[in-house]
This record gives C-alpha cells, structure tokens and sequence, in this order.
C-alpha cells in the first residue's frame, strides 16, 4: 500500500485567484469557472495544485461550505467535456441525490444528466444515454452486480461523504463499489469528499489519493460549554 501523498499548504497568503489558475485548468473549464468566480477558495486551490486535472485520486477533507462541490464540479466537467466520457456521483441519502440532480440540471443544462435511486433491482440500461449519474451507493451496487454495460465508459467517481465506510451498516456496501469500479475501469479518477474524517492518511493511502486538507470556513466556528442558560467560549 503506498503512502498518501499529502497537500497541506500552511501559506497564508497562497494565491486563490482565478486567474493565477489558468495555466492548470483546461480552457474549455476555464472559461465556465471564470465567468462565476473571481477567486478561489483554499481547499480548491489546493485541490487543483495536487492534479485534480491530471486525473489523480483526490480524498478532499475540509469543512462544510467550503467550497467541495465546486471541486466536483470542475473534475466532472473535465471528464465529460475533454474525454468525452461518464460519471457517477454517489451520495449517501437519496434526498441528497435528488438535491444533487436538482442542483446540477439547472447549472449544467448541456449535460445529459440522471438520476437512479430506486428500490427496483436492475442495470438502468437507460442510464447509457447520460453524461452524469447520480445515485446511492446501494443502487450503485445494484447496477454492478446486473453487469451494467455502460459502467466501463465512466471515468470518474465522485464519492460524497466518503466518511461513511466507517458506518457499519453502509460502509461495506460503499467499499464494494469502490474496490470493484476500480478493477474494472483501471485508469478510473476517484474524488473522494468529506467534510470529517478521523482517519485521512491511511484512507488517502487506500484510494491511492493526493489528501488535500485545508480547515478555511466560510463563517467562523467557535467552540463553547453551554451551563445554566449560558454560554463559556474557550
């Protein structure tokens, strides 16, 4: 097993603008994320100086709301835009997948997006047609175990909450996937998400991953000890 390669930048004042980026991110996703964004934030631009267009494994460990989803965002726009090809995003819950699908088909109308969350046992052969496949890692399951044929075009794997194979109830099912996505489709990407994980070097070292960890959140988290009807901060 090799050891994680990690990407724990402690300057400060690390450059986050969108156009000091230029020269690492392909053209035609250039111009999408310029047109939105001015700057960066941390985790992102960590993530984009540890190959995130160089088709390498990412396990991104920072807060909520700091910016994970962009990241996901500019690593699947990559794969089906430059290489013409699939990607599945798992998520945990099916309201999230639903929130994912929602979210995604209004921001992205040129992609050929789905959605597959059901209970029924099958491949989905429709899901051939599309460019982006939201799901739960359960009915990801499903569509291994039925020898799904459209599942070797998928380049990239977007694992949301990847956190969870520690659940004892969904983690085996979520490892499955993994490791059997990775058997079949050798060159897969795999972008890993999470907001907390307890034990980032040795999960980065699992998946082959760059660790890009960053602790920047939009609104300042303060910890305290509420008694009586008040509050002590540390």
């Amino acid at each position: 097993m090799k050891h994680a390669n990690q990407t724990r930048d402690k300057d400060k004042s690390i450059e986050t603008s969108v156009e000091s980026f230029k020269h690492l991110i392909p053209e035609t996703i250039f111009s999408h994320i310029a047109n939105q964004f001015k700057h960066f934030r941390p985790g992102q631009a960590k993530a984009i100086k540890a190959g995130l267009f160089k088709n390498k494994n990412l396990l991104v460990c920072t807060p909520t709301a700091s910016g994970k989803t962009l990241i996901a965002e500019m690593a699947f726009l990559q794969a089906i835009k430059n290489y013409n090809k699939k990607v599945v995003y798992a998520v945990p819950l099916r309201a999230l997948a639903n929130d994912k699908f929602q979210e995604f088909k209004a921001k992205y109308p040129e992609l050929k997006i789905a959605i597959s969350t059901g209970d029924f046992d099958s491949d989905d052969k429709f899901l051939a047609m599309y460019d982006l496949i939201i799901t739960t890692s359960e009915k990801l399951d499903s569509l291994l175990r039925h020898k799904a044929a459209w599942i070797k075009q998928v380049k990239l794997l977007i694992i949301d909450e990847i956190h969870l194979l520690n659940d004892i109830s969904r983690g085996p099912t979520l490892e499955f996937v993994i490791t059997l996505l990775r058997k079949l489709i050798p060159n897969l990407q795999i972008i890993a998400l999470s907001a907390t994980i307890g034990n980032p070097e040795e999960l980065a070292s699992w998946l082959n991953a760059e660790l890009v960890i960053d602790d920047w959140r939009p609104v300042k988290l303060y910890q305290g000890i509420y008694l009586d009807g008040e509050v002590e901060f540390y």
